[in-house]
């Protein structure tokens, strides 16, 4: 199995990808084609995918801030069980991140998530693919040592139609395990940064930053 880094819609990969994310997510979740032009193009986002017998298995986009010293796993996707392509992905992008922070002369703080709760939300079926099931990948992330971050998340919706899109937590995975809170500080910047690209946010979302600027700290519990 290959790792393969996508750097421009024109490439014969990508078109593939963006397929199998339509296979698997909602289509809320998903940017249109045109749209991926300058993510792919960004130095600070990397779009990678798994390729296997030609085919693309299984993607993931991730980026790393810098000055925050965090990283953020926009997604994972697996597209056929019995591949080991989960753990293929988590360790590549581990190793790729681990490099990146120390060029930054750092060592990685930790990574940023979004997980659906199944207990919330029961409906989406992820194409059908059962290592993509929120029951499976919640306990996937809990192995791989992500917790939750303990607050109510609201998701802007990626159509950026001002929509808030709940049942999902943000989770994070500290690199060292000891670490059982984040200052909240790290959390708002790390959020306003990442959301920055949508202009229309609900106000669910502005309610959701104000009530973490009024923190310290934010709790990290189990999964």
């Amino acid at each position: 199995m290959e790792y393969r880094r996508i750097t421009s819609i024109e490439d014969p990969l990508f078109k593939k990808m963006h397929q199998l994310m339509q296979n698997v997510f909602p289509p809320e979740e998903v940017l249109a084609f045109d749209l991926w032009k300058e993510p792919l193009e960004d130095p600070g986002i990397r779009v990678c995918v798994a390729v296997h017998e030609g085919e693309v298995v299984g993607a993931t986009e991730y980026r790393y801030y810098e000055d925050l010293n965090v990283a953020m796993t926009d997604f994972t996707i697996i597209g056929q069980a019995g591949l080991g392509i989960g753990r293929f992905l988590a360790k590549k992008r581990l190793e790729d991140l681990n490099n990146w922070a120390a060029a930054n002369g750092k060592q990685l703080y930790g990574m940023f998530a979004e997980i659906y709760d199944p207990y919330r939300v029961e409906h989406y079926e992820f194409g059908g693919i059962k290592p993509m099931d929120p029951y499976v990948r919640r306990e996937v992330l809990s192995h791989l040592g992500y917790k939750r971050l303990d607050f109510p998340y609201v998701h802007p919706s990626w159509n950026n139609d001002g929509e808030a899109v709940t049942g999902l937590d943000l989770c994070f995975l500290p690199m060292d395990d000891s670490v059982n809170e984040l200052p909240a500080d790290l959390v708002v910047k790390f959020l306003k940064r990442y959301y920055s690209v949508l202009s229309n946010k609900p106000n669910s979302w502005y309610e959701m930053i104000e009530n973490l600027e009024a923190k310290d700290t934010v709790t990290l519990l189990p999964i």
